[in-house]
């Protein structure tokens, strides 16, 4: 551009002076979004010169990524801008996502001009790779950053905002991104790039975080197919884009099947026993499904297979033949018709073993190991002797059951089968400890739980936690929005929280992920890094009427555990982004801080600071919370076991079972429920055609996570007990330490290095044992 000719030197000189007033009207005459403004310049030769000219400082650099962008890059940028200016996926730079602006229509082509901005970032990105720092992993972060956040907000949507629309668009652009993926976990210059980190003199210099990602991408850029030549590459790469499309069409299945039984009561004798809230909830469904008119009182009421409708009515309806049904229709959700996932579990086992083959393993789950702390034959180890533990209690539990429904004079008695057990359990422990969860409900108003969670925060780990309702976008006026702030009252992190049931949009369960991670590469607004942001999910119980969501004991339990999950992503102490969080992290111990957190509901000070009644304020009875706690472990050993069958029969569809032989999938499970479970399951048990975790989410051969990471979080809340419970500094100091080695150190140091620093000692499972009443208390 130094040697254009004067004539042409002053054209464009004066279309960059256009180009500036007409900015400036724009901006200030019109109020246009940035983004339109620039849609606005006369050429792109114009814009390219304007970007270059404008001081870092500049809110135009919003434009590019770059703090000192390519001329190709920010050609790429403005080339589109009109584009950007309708789509939200395309604003380069926002503090926090437009969940509220995105809508179906912008994802195909918000999402295919993201991926062919980073394709010509990326093919940059290799042309001038070099084995260094800020020449391979800084750009590598900028460009997987961005597709995480934007591809993180439409995948985030489709599970609380599901629609036909979105799950097309998705649809029809996951190809796309998929290809994308392995078009850079197969980049050989980048993977050449790290192996010469990890050949070179300096290896020795770099810091462990450092070290740690070095690792990983060579690891992940081998898992990815790295070294796959020709036709075994092309194999891979069909098989990843299949798998993809799999596993989305497992969930949806999963949604729509539970979306789609509604049971419709008009009679209220039908549904005799269900507690007023659960009353309200199915007339409040009712009213929303078109019956206008509809009350707790005299109905009509909608039972769905939601987990708070479900839940209610196989614990609490005396009406047996109501509870088959539900049970029925829960148990075989999209194990039939148009919507059911038999013939696609049998193709995701076949391609993942085809899969592994391809990359030297002998099965899946040999390939799932590769990234984790276990290995196969740790897990079947670990696996057997909670098995064993957990066995004898829970045969005693089945016949502690079928006593009480005995001594109650209950026909259902000498035929106890699977939709009695829960309401025979509700009842036993009614009766055993004098506990009524559905009257517990007024004590757990979900403001003052979260009150109390925060203030336990702030006493562990030295955090406050605000509302900061109206400074981020969301995606539903349910949701609430909350900064973490350190002792000096700056900003550390901040979170989303969407609490509430929704049938018709959002699918079940509850969940804490990823917004940002923290990150000293993609610092922004004069920050050193920039801060986590997560979102938690749930699936409680929402408000009806005039009272707030009341919560049950377990419905506390789920809030405690996925705030777990976003301490370790907002307080961690790493800047390096790879490893920040909980990214990084080996995903059998990122259960750790979740499950950790679960063990303070049963904390005396800090159950009695959360449990006040929404209208007295009474704070629950002493005695109340003493039952409680002597009802922890009511059943230990049949949910102990419950949890022991989900993961043995994971391990073994994942290593053992040959998806191309004459046994079926529900073959394998029976073989595996004979010793995991006391009561035999049903011939038609199907759950699992709904078994989400590893046929749609990131458990496959990775279920036993929650047992292994329950093992490490019993272990790090026995160094509260040690020093002692009821003493106040011993708690703040222990707390403090859990936040400055499990909380802090993110994916910078391997998980067992972690649990030393914090523990002392490597992990042992005789706490889990114990806390669960499968050992003696001497032990």
């Amino acid at each position: 551009m130094a040697h254009a000719r004067p004539r042409r030197r002053q054209r464009i000189q004066a279309l960059v002076v256009a180009a500036m007033l007409l900015l400036s009207s724009a901006l200030f005459t019109a109020r246009l979004p940035l983004a339109a403004a620039s849609a606005r310049l006369p050429n792109t030769t114009a814009r390219l010169l304007l970007f270059a000219g404008l001081p870092s400082s500049s809110p135009l650099r919003a434009f590019c990524p770059r703090a000192r962008p390519s001329p190709a890059t920010c050609s790429a940028f403005s080339s589109s801008a009109t584009m950007a200016a309708d789509n939200p996926l395309l604003v380069a730079d926002f503090d926090f996502p437009p969940f509220d602006r995105v809508e179906p229509s912008h994802v195909r082509p918000g999402i295919r001009e993201l991926l062919t901005r980073l394709e010509g970032e990326l093919e940059e990105l290799e042309k001038g790779v070099e084995p260094s720092w800020g020449k391979l992993v800084e750009p590598l972060e900028r460009i997987t950053d961005r597709l995480e956040v934007i591809w993180g907000m439409v995948d985030h949507l489709k599970a609380v905002k599901d629609s036909a629309d979105l799950r097309s668009a998705i649809e029809e652009v996951q190809p796309d991104k998929v290809k994308f993926l392995l078009r850079l976990g197969q980049s050989k210059p980048i993977y050449e790039a790290f192996k010469a980190i990890r050949n070179s003199s300096d290896w020795e210099s770099l810091n462990d975080a450092r070290k740690r990602i070095v690792e990983a991408q060579i690891k992940e850029a081998v898992l990815s197919g790295v070294a796959l030549e020709d036709e075994q590459r092309e194999k891979f790469n069909q098989i990843e884009q299949e798998l993809e499309k799999l596993t989305q069409k497992f969930s949806e299945n999963v949604l729509d099947a539970t979306k789609k039984f509604e049971k419709v009561i008009t009679d209220k004798k039908e549904i005799d026993g269900l507690p007023a809230t659960a009353l309200g909830l199915a007339a409040q469904t009712a009213v929303t499904k078109g019956h206008e008119n509809a009350t707790a009182e005299n109905g009509p009421w909608i039972i769905t297979l939601d987990a708070p409708s479900y839940i209610a009515v196989m614990q609490h309806a005396r009406n047996r033949a109501l509870r088959e049904e539900v049970y029925r229709a829960y148990l075989t959700r999209a194990s039939s018709g148009e919507l059911d996932n038999t013939d696609i579990i049998a193709q995701i086992l076949k391609l993942r073993l085809e899969k592994a083959k391809i990359l030297g393993y002998k099965n899946y789950a040999e390939v799932s190991m590769a990234q984790k702390m276990a290995t196969v034959d740790r897990v079947e180890e670990l696996l057997e002797k909670l098995r064993a533990a957990s066995w004898d209690h829970a045969v005693k539990d089945m016949e502690d059951l079928k006593n009480f429904a005995k001594d109650s004079g209950s026909p259902e008695a000498t035929d106890l089968t699977h939709w009695d057990l829960n309401f025979w359990s509700e009842r036993l422990r009614e009766s055993k400890y004098d506990i009524n969860e559905e009257a517990l409900r007024p004590y757990f108003a979900l403001p003052k739980v979260m009150d109390g969670l925060f203030t336990l925060a702030n006493k562990l780990f030295g955090v406050n936690v605000e509302p900061a309702d109206g400074l981020a976008p969301v995606w539903h006026s349910d949701v609430k929005f909350y900064c973490v702030k350190d002792s000096s009252n700056s900003p550390v992190a901040y979170f989303y929280f969407d609490p509430y049931s929704r049938p018709s949009e959002k699918r079940g369960g509850a969940w804490m992920n990823v917004v940002f991670s923290r990150s000293r590469v993609l610092a922004r607004n004069g920050l050193p890094a920039r801060l986590p942001v997560a979102h938690m999910v749930c699936n409680q119980t929402p408000p009806v009427g005039d009272k707030p969501s009341l919560m049950t004991f377990r419905e506390v339990e789920t809030v405690f555990h996925e705030f777990g999950h976003a301490l370790q992503h907002m307080l961690t102490k790493q800047d390096e982004g790879y490893v920040a969080g909980i990214r990084g992290v080996e995903w059998d111990a990122v259960e750790l801080p979740s499950q950790f957190m679960e063990n303070w509901c049963y904390h005396k000070d800090t159950l009695l600071s959360i449990a006040k009644h929404y209208e007295t304020g009474e704070t629950l009875p002493e005695e109340i919370y003493a039952k409680l706690v002597a009802a922890k472990n009511f059943r230990a050993g049949t949910f102990s076991l419950r949890q022991i069958r989900f993961a043995s029969v994971d391990m073994e569809l994942h290593t053992t079972y040959d998806p191309y032989g004459s046994l079926s999938i529900y073959d394998v499970d029976r073989r595996v429920a004979e010793r995991t479970q006391v009561l035999a399951p049903l011939p038609e048990d199907r759950f699992l055609c709904s078994f989400s975790h590893i046929f749609a989410g990131g458990y496959a051969a990775g279920y036993y996570s929650y047992k292994w990471a329950e093992v490490l979080s019993a272990d790090a809340f026995s160094a509260f007990e040690d020093a002692g419970l009821d003493n106040e500094k011993a708690i703040v100091e222990t707390g403090r330490r859990f936040r400055e080695t499990v909380l802090a150190l993110g994916g910078g140091k391997s998980p067992l290095e972690v649990f030393v620093s914090f523990r002392g000692r490597e992990p042992s499972p005789e706490p889990l044992l114990r806390h669960n009443g499968l050992l003696p208390v001497a032990a």
